[in-house]
C-alpha cells in the first residue's frame, strides 16, 4: 500500500537551499534550468516541525556524531560521577563506529527510546563494564552492544527514522530500510538566477568618510514548486515494530508537517513564508507509485493567471491522461484554498478544507 503526497508551492524571491557557491540549488529537467530544493532539505524540514512530534506523541530521533555525550549525560544524571561515565560512553560509542577527534566518525540516528535502552543496559552492568575496562577489555560492552542490536533489528521507535530509514555502513543490523521516498522538488517552470547586490552601514563611520562598512553578493530566485512523496504504508508498519496504529499517526503527522515545512535557508534576508496552494493524496493498494513529474517536462508559463494556475491545470491534465491511458481507477484526495483552481480530472476528489483533506486520506488507510 502506497500514500502518495503531491503539493504545488509558490515561493516568493528566496534561497532556501544553497550549493557549494552560496547560490539557490538548481538543475536541468526538459531541456531548461530549474529552481531545486533537495529532498534532504525537506526531509529535515518535516522531521523537525513541532507538529511531526506533536502528532505522533513519541519524540523525534536523534542524528549526530556526539552520541557518547548523550549517553555520559544520561549516566551522569542516574548518579555516576563524570570521568567514568565519559569513559565508558566512549567506550561504547565505539561499538557503533570509531571514535574521531572525541565523536563517531559517522551521524548516528537514534531514537529515544534506543538511547534509554542503551542507559538501561550500561547501568545494570555498571560494575562489570568499569573493571573490564581497567583490565583494558571491552568484552561486556561487545556483549551488551550485540544483545542490542539483536532488539533493534529492523525496527525503531522513532517515527521520523521508520519514514526515513536509517544506513550504518559500519553496523549494517542496524540499518532500516525506509518508508518514504522523498523528491527533489522542483520548479514546474523555467528560472533564471537574480543576483543581490547588498551593502552594509558602519554605524559609527564618521560622517567624513565615504563607503559602506561592507558589501557583497548574492543568488536568490522565485520559483513555483512541484513537491512529491511516496510512503510504502505496509514497510512503514513493518518499521514501526508492527504497529499500525502508530503508523497511521505518523502518516498524520507526515502530511500535518509537510504542508507547513519550509526550509529555513536564508529566511532572515528574505521571508519566504509561503504555504503550499495545491494538496493531492493518492492511496493505492497496487501497482507502482506515480510521480507527476512530467507533468511539467514542458515548463508551464504563466498566462494571465499565474503559474500556481497554470501549474494545477497541467497537473490535472497530466493526471487524465494517465489514468485514461492505463485505465486505472483510483480515488485521490485533493484540496485548494483557490475556489478557481483549475480542475477538470481531478474535480471529484476536491475536498474544502485541510482537515478534511487529512481525514478523507487516513479513512483509506488499514484500521489495524
Amino acid at each position: 500500500m502506497f500514500v502518495e503526497l503531491h503539493l504545488i508551492q509558490n515561493f516568493a524571491p528566496s534561497n532556501l537551499n544553497r550549493d557549494d557557491t552560496n547560490n539557490p540549488k538548481d538543475c536541468d529537467f526538459g531541456g531548461v534550468r530549474r529552481a531545486r530544493i533537495s529532498s534532504q532539505c525537506f526531509k529535515r524540514a518535516i522531521r523537525s516541525e513541532n507538529v511531526f512530534a506533536e502528532t505522533t506523541a513519541v519524540e523525534i530521533g536523534i542524528r549526530t556524531r556526539w552520541m557518547n555525550r548523550l549517553i555520559a549525560e544520561a549516566l551522569m544524571k542516574a548518579g555516576k560521577e563524570e570521568e567514568p561515565a565519559h569513559a565508558v560512553a566512549d567506550a561504547f560509542a565505539v561499538q557503533y563506529s570509531k571514535l574521531d577527534k572525541g565523536h563517531t566518525s559517522v551521524l548516528i540516528y537514534l531514537s529515544k527510546s534506543e538511547i534509554e535502552s542503551i542507559n538501561k543496559q550500561l547501568l545494570a552492568r555498571w560494575d562489570e563494564i568499569t573493571t573490564s575496562l581497567k583490565d583494558g577489555k571491552s568484552a561486556v560492552l561487545d556483549s551488551i552492544a550485540k544483545d542490542l542490536f539483536k532488539e533493534l533489528k529492523d525496527r525503531t521507535g522513532a517515527p521520523d527514522i521508520a519514514l526515513f530509514g536509517r544506513m550504518m555502513a559500519e553496523k549494517p543490523e542496524l540499518n532500516i530500510d525506509a518508508a518514504c521516498q522523498v523528491a527533489h522538488a522542483i520548479s514546474t517552470h523555467a528560472v533564471n538566477m537574480d543576483m543581490d547586490f547588498f551593502t552594509a552601514v558602519d554605524d559609527l563611520q564618521k560622517k567624513e568618510d565615504t563607503g559602506a562598512g561592507m558589501m557583497g553578493m548574492g543568488g536568490f530566485n522565485s520559483a513555483c514548486f512541484y513537491r512529491y512523496a511516496c510512503i510504502d504504508f505496509n514497510q512503514l508498519v513493518s518499521n514501526l515494530g508492527g504497529d499500525v496504529s502508530v503508523a497511521r499517526k505518523t502518516v498524520e503527522a507526515f502530511l500535518r508537517a509537510s504542508v507547513q515545512a519550509v526550509p529555513t535557508g536564508k529566511q532572515n534576508s528574505h521571508a519566504a513564508q509561503n504555504p503550499p496552494s495545491f494538496f493531492m493524496t493518492v492511496v493505492r493498494e497496487n501497482g507502482s507509485a506515480w510521480s507527476l513529474a512530467n507533468a511539467f517536462e514542458r515548463p508551464v508559463l504563466p498566462g494571465e493567471r499565474g503559474l500556481i494556475f497554470a501549474s494545477v491545470k497541467a497537473l490535472d491534465n497530466y493526471w487524465g491522461k494517465l489514468t485514461g491511458f492505463f485505465g486505472v481507477k483510483m480515488q485521490p484526495v485533493v484540496a485548494t484554498p483557490d475556489s478557481e483552481a483549475a480542475l477538470d480530472s481531478l474535480k471529484p476528489a476536491r475536498v474544502d478544507t485541510l482537515e478534511a483533506w487529512i481525514q478523507e486520506t487516513l479513512d483509506k488507510l488499514p484500521q489495524e
